[in-house]
C-alpha cells in the first residue's frame, strides 16, 4: 500500500488517467478521447438483400416499404422497394450535377438532401413526383424528423432543426460526447425520442439527446461491418431505418450486400 501511496503522490495525473481509462473503456468515434457514454450491444434478428452497387446515403422505412437515397455524381437515385428484393418498385434518377444524400419520409412526402449544391428535393411519396426544392447554406448529409421538425446534419458536429413547411432553420444543436464535439455526423434516424446518427468512416452509431446534443450511448457495429465486408474508408457503415409500426431497426452500409435487422440490447 505504501508503494501505491508513494506512486500516487508522485504521479497523480497518471493515476487519474489510468482510472478513467479502465473504468470507462468507450472511446468516441473520431476524437480519441475517453467517452463517458454507454457502449450498447446488439443482436442480428434477420438479414435482407441489398444492392452492392448502391452508395447508400439515406435509408427510410414506411408502410412496409424501404426507401433508399444513393450518392455519386451521375449515379444518385431515390428508390422504393420491398425488403425481400433489390428490384426497385419505383426509381427516380437525380440530375448528374447533384450528389444525392440523406432522405426522410415526412407524412406523404420524401425529402432528399444533396451534398454540396445547397439544394433539398421534395417528392410525392406515392409516385416520386418532384414537388419542389429548398435551399440551405451548409453541406447536406443526413436528415430525419421528430414529427414536428426536420433534423439535418452537415458533416460537422451540428444538427439543424428545420420547419417542415418553409424548410427554414429554427435552431441548431451541437453534438458532444462528455465535453468533446462529435463531428462527421452523417445519416440520421429518429427513434423513440433519440437521434441515431452514423458517424462517417466509423462503425459506430451515436445515440443523441435531441435537446441537449449529448451522446447518451454508442452502438458498436464493428463486428457487423466486418461481416458485411465493409470498412471505415469507402464501404463504410451508413444507413439507418426504423419500422415504427413493428419496432424494427435496419442498418446497412455503402456498397454492402446485406441489410441487417438488429435489436439493441439495453445496457444493464
Amino acid at each position: 500500500m505504501s508503494f501505491v501511496n508513494n506512486t500516487f503522490s508522485r504521479f497523480p495525473i497518471l493515476f487519474f488517467l489510468l482510472l478513467l481509462i479502465f473504468s470507462q473503456p468507450v472511446c468516441s468515434d473520431n476524437n480519441n478521447h475517453v467517452s463517458l457514454s454507454l457502449l450498447i450491444d446488439y443482436k442480428v434478428i434477420n438479414t435482407f438483400p441489398h444492392d452492392d452497387q448502391a452508395f447508400t446515403q439515406g435509408l427510410a422505412f414506411k408502410n412496409g416499404l424501404l426507401y433508399e437515397g444513393t450518392g455519386m455524381y451521375g449515379k444518385s437515385e431515390l428508390t422504393k422497394r420491398r425488403l425481400e428484393s433489390i428490384r426497385p418498385l419505383k426509381r427516380y434518377k437525380l440530375p448528374s450535377s447533384l450528389f444525392g444524400e440523406g432522405i426522410t419520409v415526412y407524412n406523404d412526402k420524401i425529402i432528399q438532401l444533396t451534398w454540396r449544391s445547397g439544394t433539398g428535393l421534395v417528392y410525392q411519396l406515392s409516385d416520386f413526383r418532384l414537388l419542389g426544392s429548398f435551399s440551405y447554406t451548409t453541406e447536406g448529409w443526413g436528415i430525419t424528423h421528430d414529427g414536428k421538425q426536420l433534423i439535418m446534419s452537415d458533416g460537422t458536429d451540428s444538427l439543424h432543426f428545420l420547419d417542415t413547411e418553409s424548410y427554414k432553420e429554427i435552431k441548431r444543436v451541437k453534438v458532444f460526447d462528455d465535453s468533446t464535439p462529435v463531428r462527421r455526423l452523417n445519416e440520421l434516424e429518429f427513434i423513440k425520442g433519440k437521434i441515431y446518427a452514423n458517424i462517417w468512416k466509423t462503425d459506430r452509431i451515436a445515440v443523441i439527446n435531441p435537446k441537449s446534443g449529448q451522446v447518451e450511448a454508442w452502438l458498436n457495429l464493428e463486428k457487423l461491418t466486418a461481416q458485411a465486408g465493409g470498412d471505415n474508408t469507402y464501404k463504410t457503415l451508413n444507413g439507418i431505418a426504423y419500422d415504427e409500426e413493428n419496432d424494427r431497426l435496419f442498418v446497412t452500409g455503402k456498397l454492402w450486400p446485406k441489410i441487417y435487422e438488429i435489436k439493441v440490447i439495453p445496457a444493464e
